[in-house]
């Protein structure tokens, strides 16, 4: 982890980069939220996929950042964790 971290910092200096990087941002913070929710519930992502009815690989994807998730998605994922799913626009 600390090279993935040595490359982002040494990367991060490179303006196209830091644009790229910068523009992932939402999807980092989903990504952040969505293994908050299922480490609040004490899941494993295979005991989530399993209560969602889907793979783990599929879950791994979602967490990853890999995958455009629907809201319905969202929703089955928040109702298996015990949470709800809300989402803002802000100006």
């Amino acid at each position: 982890m600390k090279k993935a971290k040595q490359l982002h910092k040494n990367w991060i200096k490179d303006p196209e980069y830091k644009i790229a990087y910068d523009g992932l941002e939402d999807e980092f913070i989903l990504a952040r939220e969505l293994i908050a929710a299922r480490t609040r519930a004490k899941l494993t992502q295979k005991q989530l996929a399993q209560k969602m009815r889907t793979s783990q690989s599929a879950i791994a994807r979602l967490e990853s950042g890999e995958s455009n998730p629907s809201i319905s998605l969202l929703k089955r994922y928040a109702e298996a964790t015990g949470t709800q799913l809300r989402v803002e626009l802000l100006a």
